[in-house]
């Protein structure tokens, strides 16, 4: 499935680094592990709420011992400060996915506050507080925020998304942030904006319809961009989608 090799020439020591990934239980989480595992050298830091469930599935996996399992809540201090003294002993933290998320699918009217403050917490305040929290492990990391197109502005919108949908353009606007107030450092931030792409999160958005991109796809792009975008790219919002939805 994974029949191929990135060039990580573009990267000096990527052997010596790792690559940490939020939300790894499943979806693009844990198809970025496999992607990272097959097409790097990096260290990956699987971060999950359930290390368990997620040591079953990836005990049998070629280069299981290149995985260090994290379980952690992000959405708690003592889940972040957890993350970060696991990565302290790990090799130096040269990537860094937010990659988890949380939707909620329904009508403006409907949504209540503890809900709306559940999506806020994963999507925006965890990326926000856990960036804070490592930040004395960053000496040339590339941030990447995993977002959805439904955040850029302009975009095609669609009912029943306004608090996933703010929340993902909130973490848009942090991205520019992060790059302009660290851009005197090698630390580097991007955000890549995700459309249509085979996940549960897109089958409860939008139900029956057949996603134009696989995940397995989509992981794959994502590692070529850890990579390489560092050199060309920096504090840049980039929609990745072929259709709406």
């Amino acid at each position: 499935m994974y029949g191929y090799k990135i060039d990580t020439k573009v990267m000096n020591n990527t052997e010596k680094m790792s690559v940490c990934i939020t939300g790894s239980g499943g979806g693009l989480g844990y198809e970025l592990i496999h992607a990272f595992l097959v097409g790097t050298d990096l260290h990956v830091a699987a971060v999950t709420r359930d290390g368990k469930a997620l040591g079953q599935k990836l005990k049998s996996v070629e280069g299981y011992d290149r995985i260090s399992i994290i379980e952690a809540d992000i959405t708690t201090d003592k889940g972040r400060k957890a993350i970060y003294h696991a990565l302290n002993d790990l090799p130096e933290l040269g990537y860094f996915i937010h990659n988890a998320g949380v939707l909620v699918f329904k009508p403006f009217k409907e949504i209540t506050e503890s809900e709306l403050t559940a999506v806020y917490n994963v999507n925006v305040f965890a990326p926000f507080l856990l960036t804070q929290k490592l930040l004395p492990l960053m000496r040339r990391t590339h941030i990447i925020n995993i977002s959805s197109i439904g955040g850029v502005e302009g975009s095609m919108k669609f009912a029943g998304l306004s608090a996933y949908s703010s929340s993902k353009a909130a973490l848009n606007c942090l991205t520019e942030m992060w790059s302009e107030e660290f851009k005197d450092t090698d630390n580097v931030f991007n955000c890549l904006a995700l459309g249509s792409v085979e996940t549960e999160m897109f089958k409860t958005a939008f139900p029956g319809v057949s996603a134009a991109s696989g995940v397995g796809n989509m992981a794959r792009y994502i590692v070529s961009f850890a990579l390489q975008a560092p050199s060309v790219m920096r504090g840049k919002i980039i929609p990745l989608s072929i259709s709406n939805p």
